[in-house]
């Protein structure tokens, strides 16, 4: 898989995860006497990169090959190259 499938792929994934924002903080909001969470924003902000950095790295190990550390840190990257677009999603 060269870098712009890569990154084609992982885009996909951030968009995917930026679309559950609202949910989260609904339910966050619905049912925060049993979540406790101090701050929602950055609650789902957490979840959201968990998301992208989870599912881009499953992805990548979906290959023939195990993914390489390079690989591994060029996914990691390109998730953090779209950190100011996750997070103007959630935060403005």
């Amino acid at each position: 898989m060269n870098e712009e499938q890569l990154e084609a792929i992982i885009l996909q994934t951030i968009n995917g995860a930026i679309t559950t924002i609202p949910n989260y903080l609904d339910e966050i909001k619905q049912n925060n006497e049993v979540l406790k969470v101090d701050n929602p924003k950055e609650f789902v902000y957490g979840v959201i990169m968990g998301m992208a950095l989870g599912m881009s790295g499953a992805i990548l190990s979906t290959q023939e090959e195990a993914p390489t550390a390079e690989e591994q840190i060029k996914v990691r990257d390109i998730v953090y190259k779209h950190i100011p677009e996750i997070r103007e999603r959630i935060f403005s």
